[in-house]
């Protein structure tokens, strides 16, 4: 029987569950971007950091994988993570996870959040680019890439979750969660979305662009929070 070996009866999946909840955690501070080895599973072991986080996310891929052909769509979703993971990781960013057609990704430092809101902007160029080759491959397409990028920072406590062989980090904490929200969200489909303690973190060359040289971010109220957000429609060539 394929897995016989790893079958685990309700009572140990129990016992597994209260071991959790029973176990102490130890914590460590981190003086760098965790990777998956970096963290035991089979224990509450665990790295805090503070840490910015950055989502990029395409958007509408549902209409994208029903409306065009596979082999299209599977173009348009490596063109844009290929050229969002070289960019994220120009600006010293750290690749943390995939999901579907978004990444995520780490930065730490004392300029995280420019550094954050820089990849942002330059994927935002890079999207135009795209579109601009997929025209010039395809010029019957009606096919446009749309895309959101969130970011937030704050302290992370970082985790591994899973079983053995299939197992990944989770990042607990308000930048992983508003990151992910504000490159999903209905409210957020097109642009980057910063929180108010990235917008009062960026240079001032992250901050302010063009000729004459003014604002790149519109304050805007995040309707499911409440709070104090800042978008962005500018694009940054690398």
């Amino acid at each position: 029987m394929i897995g016989e070996t790893f079958v685990k009866t309700a009572t140990d999946i129990l016992e597994e569950v209260k071991s959790i909840f029973s176990a102490k955690w130890q914590r460590r501070d981190g003086n760098k971007v965790p990777k998956l080895d970096d963290i035991q599973l089979g224990s509450n072991d665990a790295v805090q950091l503070e840490g910015t986080v950055l989502y990029a996310d395409m958007a509408d891929s549902t209409g994208l994988v029903t409306g065009f052909k596979d082999w299209f769509a599977a173009e348009i979703y490596k063109s844009y993570l290929i050229a969002a993971c070289h960019i994220i990781r120009n600006n010293s960013g750290v690749i943390t996870a995939f999901d579907g057609d978004r990444v995520m990704a780490v930065y730490r430092g004392d300029t995280k959040n420019s550094a954050a809101g820089k990849s942002a902007l330059q994927i935002s160029w890079a999207v135009k680019e795209i579109n601009s080759a997929v025209r010039s491959a395809y010029p019957t397409t009606s096919f446009q890439l749309v895309h959101s990028v969130g970011i937030d920072t704050s302290d992370l406590f970082v985790a591994k979750t899973g079983i053995r062989e299939f197992n990944d980090l989770v990042w607990v904490g308000s930048a992983a969660n508003y990151a992910a929200k504000l490159a999903g969200g209905a409210e957020f489909s097109n642009g980057v979305f910063i929180t108010d303690a990235v917008f009062k973190r960026l240079r001032d060359d992250v901050k302010y662009g063009g000729n004459p040289r003014r604002s790149m971010w519109e304050q805007l109220r995040w309707n499911a929070t409440n709070k104090v957000i800042y978008r962005s429609t500018w694009s940054w060539k690398p």
